[in-house]
């Protein structure tokens, strides 16, 4: 390898063998062992990629794209069917935080056992216990055995362990997953600070906005083929597009014996930036409604807007809103629409399903919904 290159996947097949029938027993093995059949799954095929010295490169993908798989040839955990990989450094996997702990042993004694398996001496491990400790934040718990700890708090103290390796090249399986906000905080810094001293890092996400932050460059996974690689903000794009056109953009109404309601979202306007919302409604008996939907990002809400002030007896209906988006960061949004009795203000109907539409580009605030225009005022 030259020119800086410190892994290079070249042409990488690997197939999986799934029996058709599974035996229960010797004999039924015996029987038929000339008949049994099997399947065979390219988890990969055929794929090539390049990673540099001190990169931070991204792999995303739907679920069964290939990403773990790829991740644990890199580990050395699977070998490859066809082509080759080749490493230039020493590397550290964390692809399966806590793996070895014992329920039945304490935290402290568990940090121990875990740091000998990834390969750190006694002597090395008193040494960090107590960063290991504080990182984690569960010092109270040290003493009380691993069995009676949430599973958030045993995956903190695993990937507090395995933030000690210093590896130069580290591979993180979906990390930020872990802990609360206050410690996924935490594993951002960590990951600025791994940016800032030039490590390798191959970084297995479903979080575009990771992507974005701390990515040079990704790869898309599809049926086991790279789909995209190279800018992780088109990357990112390319990912969010998919996983949206793979839902349908109308939405299923939840019907019942006094209303219908369906809401349908147009393609986002990049030009205009704005979203057209069609709600169309039904009514099996005159009552005097209204109409109301709500913009939603991530499970919030984010927005609201309903006709209460304009409300109809009419049977049937059709209401369309032009929703602005020039105040919207880029992302994935749903809208769920009610429609609700004008008397009481209860709901009639709502949407079953949340019928989406898609801003495209990077999402320079990193974080949130609502895309706020800079007006500081310097006081000193």
């Amino acid at each position: 390898m030259s020119n800086g290159t410190i892994i290079k996947v070249e042409n990488v097949r690997k197939t999986f063998r799934l029996p058709h029938e599974k035996q229960t027993s010797l004999k039924s093995t015996l029987i038929n062992f000339h008949k049994r059949g099997y399947e065979k799954q390219k988890a990969l095929d055929n794929i090539s990629f390049e990673i540099k010295q001190g990169e931070f490169f991204g792999i995303v993908g739907k679920n069964g794209s290939g990403k773990s798989t790829l991740l644990k040839l890199l580990a050395g955990i699977y070998t490859p069917s066809g082509g080759s990989i080749q490493i230039n450094g020493k590397l550290t996997p964390f692809i399966e935080l806590g793996v070895g702990f014992n329920p039945e042993l304490t935290g402290r004694e568990n940090v121990f056992l875990n740091g000998a398996l990834l390969g750190f001496s006694r002597k090395e491990m008193q040494r960090m216990y107590q960063d290991i400790v504080d990182f984690s934040e569960l010092e109270r718990f040290m003493d009380q055995k691993l069995k009676n700890y949430s599973s958030g708090m045993q995956v903190r103290l695993a990937f507090a362990i395995s933030v000690q390796a210093k590896s130069e090249i580290l591979l993180l399986d979906e990390v930020l997953a872990v802990g609360d906000a206050a410690f996924q905080q935490k594993c951002y810094d960590y990951f600025e600070q791994l940016k800032q001293d030039k490590r390798t890092i191959v970084f297995v996400t479903h979080d575009m906005g990771a992507v974005q932050r701390f990515c040079d460059r990704a790869l898309i996974l599809d049926k086991g083929k790279i789909k995209q690689i190279g800018d992780p903000i088109l990357v990112a794009d390319t990912y969010a597009e998919d996983n949206f056109r793979s839902t349908q953009n109308k939405d299923s109404a939840n019907d019942n014996e006094l209303a219908t309601i369906e809401v349908y979202t147009s393609e986002h306007d990049e030009t205009k930036r704005k979203v057209e919302i069609k709600i169309d409604y039904k009514l099996t008996a005159t009552e005097k409604v209204y109409c109301g939907f709500s913009v939603v990002k991530n499970g919030m809400t984010i927005a609201e807007i309903n006709t209460l002030d304009k409300p109809t007896d009419n049977k049937a209906g059709e209401l369309v809103y032009s929703l602005d988006t020039s105040l919207l960061n880029p992302g994935i949004y749903e809208i769920s629409a009610s429609l609700l009795k004008f008397n009481n203000k209860k709901p009639l109907v709502h949407t079953k399903h949340r019928p989406k539409f898609l801003i495209k580009g990077f999402d320079k605030k990193r974080g949130g919904a609502l895309f706020l225009k800079d007006s500081w005022i310097r006081t000193t």
